[in-house]
């Protein structure tokens, strides 16, 4: 294995189970508790990682954005779900914008079995998960490589996502807060999501329960210019009030 690949699948240990300990992940990996604290210095510097005696435990940092092949390992059962639900809303002809977030690459995943879709997207790794023999049309917006999500990000995708119109698009965030609205960790990211909002006539917001009432860097829309959220555990009758008063669907 990778130092690399060795490093991501500590953080993955650690965004799944909160805290991680050297000695035994010296033992799994066959290498040396040195050679383990080295990679837990790494995650700390990067601020994923907090460092404890024999170990260390997840520091929960919005402003971070997470390697795909992390995300794609954290909450799986609830992106399943959550994509379930998107996979109902989509038919036979639609026209869809996706993100580059892992809920994304879940719901193509729901939707193998839809006729004559155009798809639009940013993202690599939703390409990748296209259902082989598909009638679908399928876009990609090029524009810069942006390594860490296997997406692509810039004024390009801002312009050519701008040139369609589509029936429904799916986002996501890093923060879902009452007061200081939808939030992300980066400001391109941001900008990609708002012209993902205004080329759509419904605008879904994929969010899993670890989001409420969490803030990150970049707001990029109020809850007012979203048409569905969508979760995967029933929020709290704060929210769902807050919901409704907004004229806000709500699935979960």
């Amino acid at each position: 294995m990778l130092p690399i690949e060795r490093k991501n699948a500590i953080l993955a240990r650690l965004v799944a189970e909160g805290k991680v300990v050297v000695s035994d992940l010296a033992k799994e990996y066959g290498v040396t508790e040195e050679t383990i604290r080295r990679d837990l210095d790494k995650l700390e510097k990067e601020g994923l990682a907090k460092k404890t005696y024999g170990g260390a435990v997840k520091k929960d940092n919005l402003n971070v954005e997470l390697p795909i092949n992390v995300r794609k390992q954290t909450n799986v059962e609830g992106k399943k779900y959550i994509s379930d639900i998107i996979g109902q809303m989509i038919s036979d002809g639609d026209y869809i914008l996706l993100d580059s977030s892992t809920t994304a690459l879940f719901t193509v995943k729901s939707i193998a079995d839809r006729h004559n879709i155009t798809l639009l997207t940013n993202s690599i790794e939703v390409l990748l998960e296209l259902p082989q023999n598909n009638d679908w049309r399928v876009i990609c917006t090029g524009g810069e490589f942006m390594q860490y999500n296997l997406s692509f990000a810039g004024r390009q995708v801002e312009s050519i996502i701008d040139e369609y119109h589509v029936d429904l698009c799916v986002i996501s965030c890093k923060g879902l807060d009452m007061e200081k609205g939808i939030t992300d960790t980066r400001d391109f990211n941001a900008t990609i999501k708002k012209s993902f909002m205004r080329s759509a006539k419904k605008v879904i917001l994929a969010v899993d329960n670890t989001k409420f009432d969490k803030t990150s860097f970049v707001r990029f829309a109020n809850i007012g210019e979203i048409d569905a959220v969508i979760t995967d555990k029933e929020p709290s009758n704060e929210w769902k009030n807050y919901f409704s008063s907004n004229n806000v669907e709500l699935y979960y």
